[in-house]
């Protein structure tokens, strides 16, 4: 864990706290290091499919977030595929799914 960051752990149950008094539905689909570990969020736009994004910091530690899968709207499958994945290549890693007709998954830092 860096100097001046907060664990992974109470970042995410602060997030999803919020969320949840704003009325939007999300949970932790997998638990990864409490301390350390980076946050996948599954943005899971209902009917229209599902867009992943990847948390990652840009050269001056900022919050941002990465758009995998070319970014598309994917079939909840593909986007299941994927992060099983990256959850075998990295076991620290969180996962958050969101549920959202608009697109906005209400975590801070901007899109890449």
């Amino acid at each position: 864990m860096t100097e001046g960051r907060i664990p992974t752990e109470l970042w995410v149950k602060a997030h999803l706290r919020r969320l949840t008094v704003q009325g939007m539905p999300a949970v932790v689909a997998r638990r990864g290091d409490r301390h350390g570990g980076m946050v996948l969020l599954k943005v899971n736009r209902l009917d229209l499919g599902c867009r992943v994004l990847a948390q990652t910091r840009d050269l001056d530690g900022v919050l941002c977030w990465l758009p995998a899968l070319n970014g598309e709207l994917v079939p909840e499958a593909q986007a299941d595929e994927y992060i099983t994945r990256q959850t075998a290549r990295d076991p620290d890693l969180w996962v958050i799914e969101v549920e959202t007709r608009d697109g906005d998954h209400g975590f801070e830092g901007a899109e890449l």
